[in-house]
């Protein structure tokens, strides 16, 4: 059972990339970002509020890195997608985002000082390349002109966003459960998206409103937000969180598949070669090291 809480963990997230995509023509990516969180609000407010009164202490002893996490979660990673969403493919994103674990390696080494092996290193420079050639389409006159899709940059600032996230959860408070600060992210996000939500509309950017639209932001809020969450803590909780990292690993296959099918988006030959790029990186800078230590437990 974990294992298939896990996959479908990672399904749900390749399929917010691929819904937010198949309505970018219908809706601003801000207002698409506001109300995905706005909903999720709504549906976990019953549960949460308790919580954050219960813990209302920690949250004001802790109450900066709480807001920088929030930001950076909710406020901006899916936000940044989103934007990137209106240019460029769902294909491109997803393989994208796979590069974030060694993103994340190389600022834990570069703020941390954290020990880098010359495999990993290889892995870094590996995958840093792939997600170059996804960027230029494996021209080499958009690298040396830096004319990149402003789509593919927006995806890769997203990236950042994320790694950033996820390096800064070390400073996380310990004595706080995971549902109340899933809970306050999502809160602090709301409120911050909100204002940029309203803005994006002064700007008469037109919400057309189908069956397909609010089907879409049902399936995010739902499925990507609170599913994924639950699933994912019972898959850590059950195989612990180095078997579990592994399973993002198929984010981008579900992606490629998903957006053929569904966006009928067709692959290229450089989509290839980023992907095999990336994921040969990810195996030497990550993945070889979490299979050793798997195997020596």
């Amino acid at each position: 059972m974990p294992y298939l809480l896990l996959v479908l963990t990672v399904l749900f997230w390749a399929g917010n990339v691929v819904s937010a995509r198949a309505i970018h023509v219908e809706m601003g990516p801000l207002t698409l970002a506001f109300l995905r969180w706005g909903l999720v609000l709504l549906l976990v407010l019953p549960w949460a509020l308790p919580r954050i009164w219960r813990n209302r202490e920690i949250i004001r002893r802790n109450w900066l890195i709480l807001l920088v996490l929030s930001i950076l979660s909710v406020g901006c990673f899916n936000t940044f997608i989103y934007i990137g969403l209106q240019n460029t493919t769902a294909s491109n994103a997803t393989l994208m985002q796979s590069a974030a674990p060694v993103i994340i390696l190389l600022l834990s080494a570069l703020l941390f000082k954290e020990p880098i092996k010359l495999r990993q290193w290889a892995g870094v420079v590996t995958s840093l390349i792939g997600v170059a050639i996804l960027i230029s389409q494996a021209d080499l006159s958009v690298l040396l002109g830096l004319n990149f899709n402003t789509g593919d940059i927006w995806v890769a600032t997203a990236i950042l966003t994320w790694s950033c996230y996820s390096v800064a959860l070390r400073w996380r408070p310990a004595d706080l459960d995971g549902f109340t600060l899933f809970s306050f992210n999502v809160l602090v996000g709301v409120i911050a998206l909100a204002p940029f939500a309203l803005m994006e509309q002064g700007q008469s950017i037109e919400i057309h409103w189908s069956p397909a639209v609010i089907s879409a932001i049902l399936y995010m809020a739902i499925f990507p937000s609170i599913l994924s969450y639950m699933f994912w803590n019972k898959g850590v909780a059950e195989l612990g969180a180095a078997r579990a990292g592994l399973f993002i690993h198929l984010m981008p296959l579900f992606g490629v598949i998903l957006s053929v099918v569904f966006l009928g988006e067709t692959l290229q030959l450089f989509h290839a070669a980023g992907m095999l790029l990336i994921f040969t990186g990810i195996y030497l800078a990550t993945v070889s090291q979490t299979l050793s230590k798997l195997r020596r437990s």
